[in-house]
């Protein structure tokens, strides 16, 4: 359990709130509009999630799904580095799951791998936080 308290401490410190907003209109469907207006923090999103069966410390593919759509491959690729080393849970394991969500992190990971380490932090940065900034 703590290392899913560790991954959940560890996505909110890096959602904006300009982020929070694009993960809740990306979960519209499934979150009433009254609800998603009183969460006003990516922790209060993660227990809106976990209290409506979204979101367990076994059962991460709604917010992988969510972080994909969401174009976020840096917190879809922590989800699923937790997923595979607490829970042991690999792509081969998963071929007939709701929970293949593995490609689109993969390529983000080996893309990073390849870069330069500099370059690659800064491209990260560029990734998560769109093209204004430095790091």
């Amino acid at each position: 359990m703590a290392e899913y308290s560790s991954l959940l401490s560890d996505l909110s410190e890096n959602i904006t709130n300009e982020d929070l907003e694009q993960l809740k209109s990306a979960c519209k469907e499934d979150i009433p509009e009254e609800q998603s207006n009183n969460i006003t923090s990516s922790k209060e999103w993660f227990s809106y999630l976990e209290k409506n069966d979204k979101l367990a410390q076994d059962n991460l593919s709604y917010i992988e799904h969510i972080f994909e759509i969401s174009r976020r491959p840096d917190l879809l690729t922590r989800v699923i580095e937790y997923r595979t080393t607490v829970l042991k849970i690999s792509e081969d394991d998963e071929i007939d799951t709701k929970l293949t969500r593995i490609p689109s992190a993969k390529k983000y990971k080996e893309l990073l791998e390849q870069i330069p380490a500099p370059v690659g932090e800064r491209w990260s940065f560029w990734m998560k936080n769109g093209s204004s900034g430095t790091v």
